[in-house]
């Protein structure tokens, strides 16, 4: 299965593909040998780049990034768990937990690589979701390379955890913050993920 949107990217690059195959033959120039063999990694690239496989919801709290676990620290009332995805993760992200989408606000500017704590006032996009345990927040981050945040949900919808929320071309970075009086994380830095499959807090009280 792909993401939302692929098919005009896979669509285009592999009718250029097929085109090409055929005219290689015909016209026995070798430079289109390397034409065709460059579309041919360019399709490889986004089939693989834009993937998107169907996933059971895990336990608990989920992540709602493939990646791995950069960050975990308390923040007032709330843990914030971050999670840095790479160009070769699955880039659709996705819902931590069951919930309504309250808002969906943009901020933040410049594209600072995400690995960085600057990184925290890059160009980014907050989805305020009212869920069963309180107030969640789902960040995507934009970065260095990961410029464009895609929103697969409208404002008042209420998806089930581990349905699809948005994506991050190219990867980047995605925060969830969670209520600290109703969820604990579980994960450390380092930990390998899968949006909407791995569990990253238990909810408690």
């Amino acid at each position: 299965m792909f993401a939302p949107g692929a098919s005009r990217y896979l669509g285009a690059s592999l009718i250029a593909l097929v085109v090409l195959a055929a005219l290689v033959p015909l016209l026995a120039w070798w430079p289109l040998w390397i034409v065709l063999a460059a579309i041919s990694a360019g399709w490889i690239f986004f089939a693989v780049f834009l993937r998107d496989p169907d996933r059971a919801a895990g336990e608990g709290i989920v992540s709602a990034a493939d990646g791995r676990v950069r960050e975990v620290v308390r923040e007032g009332a709330r843990w914030r768990i971050s999670v840095f995805m790479n160009v070769t993760n699955v880039h659709v992200n996705r819902f931590p937990v069951d919930g309504r989408v309250e808002s969906v606000t943009t901020s933040g500017e410049g594209f600072r690589p995400a690995y960085r704590v600057d990184a925290a006032h890059n160009l980014q996009r907050s989805y305020a979701l009212a869920t069963a345990i309180g107030p969640v927040e789902v960040v995507q981050m934009t970065g260095l390379v990961a410029r464009r945040l895609i929103s697969l949900v409208e404002v008042g919808e209420e998806r089930p955890k581990g349905s699809r929320l948005g994506m991050i071309v190219l990867g980047s970075r995605v925060d969830v913050l969670v209520p600290a009086d109703r969820a604990l994380p579980c994960v450390e830095v380092g930990t390998a993920v899968r949006a909407g499959a791995s569990t990253i807090a238990q909810v408690i009280g």
